[in-house]
């Protein structure tokens, strides 16, 4: 059974045209400092970063933000909690995933999107186990579901290759079924898979 300490949240840098998203990620904030859970995220101090991280920090919970050097900037890197600075996008993400124990991905843009489908594709390739929600914050992520369903349909995800991925409609059920999801893998499970290549 695997344990979830620290949860990694995707989220946007702007805050988005429906208040509820930032509500979402200042509730997020709270629970998770409430059940010591610790914060994995962009490091940025504006938007729903911003939002979700000093909830947490407000709350007496923990926050490790993990902001690429060219980032620091653009996006107010916060000055409170743990700041990693990294040398690109690639080394974010990977320190990103080695911090966490599950994946939650609030409404975000481009960037957002990327991050959580880039776990979806390694979950999907066997490289971890690791649980991934998506925050569905009134209906934010019903499109992405759709294409997943559609490319179910015509047979680009195929049998066996199957996106393990949870969705919660509200804040509070986003604990329970990560949880959930976690007591069913191995701490093994998370740990990001490699293969060697025997050369002949």
């Amino acid at each position: 059974m695997s344990t979830i300490r620290n949860i990694c949240v995707y989220c946007g840098s702007g805050e988005g045209a429906d208040p509820a998203f930032a509500e979402a990620a200042r509730a997020l904030g709270k629970i998770l400092a409430e059940n010591r859970i610790g914060l994995v995220y962009g490091g940025g101090s504006v938007g729903l970063m911003g939002a979700i991280a000093n909830a947490v920090l407000n709350h007496g919970g923990e926050v490790t933000g993990i902001i690429p050097e060219f980032l620091a900037g653009r996006e107010h890197a916060l000055t409170r909690g743990t700041i990693i600075v990294t040398r690109d996008l690639h080394e974010r993400k990977q320190k990103m995933f080695e911090h966490a124990d599950a994946f939650v991905a609030l409404p975000g843009g481009v960037g957002t999107l990327e991050e959580v489908v880039e776990q979806m594709t390694w979950a999907q390739l066997g490289q971890h186990k690791k649980p991934i929600l998506l925050t569905n914050i009134n209906g934010f992520w019903d499109p992405l579901c759709v294409l997943l369903e559609h490319m179910e349909n015509m047979r680009f995800i195929r049998a066996g290759l199957a996106v393990n991925y949870l969705v919660a409609q509200r804040v509070e059920d986003i604990l329970p079924k990560l949880k959930a999801a976690a007591s069913r893998i191995d701490e093994s499970d998370k740990e990001m898979k490699t293969i060697s290549i025997e050369r002949t």
